[in-house]
């Protein structure tokens, strides 16, 4: 055998291994949905999940981001527990995702029994860190924090706060206002923040910690007043309403996570191909302008296992608040 021979001979593994690894990279960047999916969101109608859903829904449409639609579907039962349960049982399948919020953590630690193990899921992408500002009507006479809290204490359980369910976000911040403040409110539970937004406006209860999108059509309409917004800064959309620093209270800052989620063992093709298209969806004009327009916080892009350290972080936090609630144990 010549010297030719041989170094041909030695290279063929090499070759083979370079073969297979253009190959797997070829079939890794080609796969693609093979029927709709469906866009899991684990909360009402009108409310913030899922007006965000729907607007990625349009933004994935009209740019041709997919080559499948995706099919928004609301399983709001149980402060999300529904939908939790459904993506756990969705194991394996790569043309389900879902939008979570806070609940994504609070839920699974309220419930234990639910079975479900959000480390499971499938991590893709971080789309806004929600904000939430403290809401009357505007036909109240309360206009600062100040007054709120002379109201609130001066009815005690006869002040409603309307929410989307104990442990839920807008609980958790109803609980905080609780425990600095010292006073108690009767909470009232709807299905979802759009359901929670229309109730303070007929003046079936008092108060809200409404997203700002979940507001923004009746503040606009002058319809409910925000006293105070629970962020480090101000909102461009409310520059005159103070954050909860300003008027002295540094620590009510709350933010709710909006991030995209897969089912257990999901392929990675799969997670790769929908962290590129909601990394699209996160990147574009509409969705950029979206968030702009309506307070949130659209400047940090997570994805995959960026995403999935966040939400180890997340659920610590959220499990130290609920204890400090008396919620869990």
């Amino acid at each position: 055998m010549n010297l030719r021979s041989i170094k041909k001979l030695a290279l063929m593994p090499v070759i083979a291994v370079c073969s297979l690894a253009v190959m797997t990279s070829a079939a890794f960047a080609q796969w693609e949905p093979k029927k709709p999916v469906e866009f899991i969101i684990m909360a009402g109608t009108g409310g913030g999940a899922d007006q965000m859903a729907r607007l990625m829904q349009s933004i994935i449409q009209k740019n041709n981001f997919s080559s499948q639609p995706f099919i928004p579907i609301n399983k709001p039962g149980g402060s999300g527990a529904e939908a939790l349960r459904y993506l756990q049982d969705k194991s394996g399948d790569d043309h389900v995702v879902m939008i979570t919020l806070n609940s994504f953590y609070t839920t699974p630690l309220q419930n234990p029994d639910l079975g479900v193990d959000i480390s499971t899921f499938t991590p893709i992408g971080r789309m806004a860190l929600d904000t939430f500002l403290l809401w009357v009507n505007s036909d109240s006479d309360i206009n600062t924090l100040d007054d709120y809290v002379m109201q609130v204490k001066s009815k005690g359980k006869d002040w409603k706060m309307g929410g989307t369910g104990q442990g839920q976000e807008d609980s958790l911040l109803t609980g905080m206002l609780q425990n600095k403040f010292g006073f108690e409110v009767t909470y009232v539970p709807f299905p979802g923040g759009g359901t929670v937004a229309k109730n303070l406006i007929g003046k079936h209860i008092d108060s809200t910690v409404n997203n700002p999108s979940e507001q923004l059509g009746f503040y606009e309409a002058g319809q409910s007043r925000p006293l105070v917004a629970f962020t480090p800064d101000r909102l461009e959309q409310f520059p005159d309403v103070p954050t909860s620093a300003e008027v002295g209270h540094p620590d009510l800052v709350y933010f709710m996570q909006r991030s995209i989620n897969g089912p257990p063992e999901m392929s990675a093709e799969a997670q790769a191909y929908y962290i590129d298209v909601f990394s699209k969806v996160f990147n574009s004009e509409d969705w950029q302008g979206f968030c702009a327009s309506d307070g949130i916080f659209c400047n940090e892009w997570l994805a995959g296992d960026d995403l999935a350290t966040y939400h180890q972080a997340e659920k610590a936090k959220h499990e130290e608040l609920l204890k400090g609630m008396g919620l869990i144990n």
